[in-house]
């Protein structure tokens, strides 16, 4: 039995644009509920509740490749309205693909003493994908929900997954298991 100090429940860009806007995926409806439920399970059981969100300014790098999109204050930036965070619960503005990246994200994990994260959103094999890289080098737990995480098809899915687990060493999982890590059981 694996002891952890305290998990946290990470929601990757969940936002209008990657679920129902342009660069939305074929199944971000699908993840909504899923993750809507493990919010619930983390508030149940005091675990934290943590948005990275894209949130670019006109000049982002990014935006060369993919074109203009969640741009800070627009309505595409905005959680959307299933998911929407409750006072208590944070919520970090990312530029770059990795919710880590110059997001102050890590320092507030280490502040509550989180060593664990339970990830979810959008897009598999590309934000979800470099936040758990990240989250691997900063030396964190981490457990990706498969039921809970979509990308633009499901060979970039399988991929995305496949990747995480072999290279990051993520314990691929689904959202049943994933509540009981957010409560401490394992």
């Amino acid at each position: 039995m694996v002891a952890f100090l305290k998990p946290a429940l990470v929601i990757v860009d969940m936002v209008h644009e990657f679920v129902r806007g342009r660069l939305r995926s074929p199944q971000a409806e699908q993840i909504v509920p899923v993750i809507r439920r493990l919010i619930e399970v983390a508030r149940s059981c005091k675990a934290p509740v943590i948005h990275v969100v894209d949130r670019h300014l006109p000049f982002d790098h990014e935006l060369r490749l993919w074109g203009p999109h969640s741009l800070v204050g627009s309505p595409e930036s905005r959680i959307v309205e299933e998911l929407q965070p409750i006072d208590g619960e944070y919520v970090f503005g990312k530029r770059f693909y990795s919710g880590f990246r110059d997001t102050g994200l890590d320092n507030a994990l280490r502040d509550l003493g989180v060593d664990t994260l339970v990830v979810t959103g959008i897009h598999t094999h590309i934000c979800v994908l470099h936040t758990v890289g990240d989250a691997f080098y900063h030396g964190y737990n981490v457990y990706v929900v498969r039921d809970g995480v979509a990308a633009f098809s499901e060979r970039d899915h399988e991929y995305a997954l496949e990747y995480m687990k072999s290279i990051y060493g993520a314990k691929i999982v689904d959202s049943a298991k994933a509540a009981d890590v957010l409560c401490g059981r394992q």
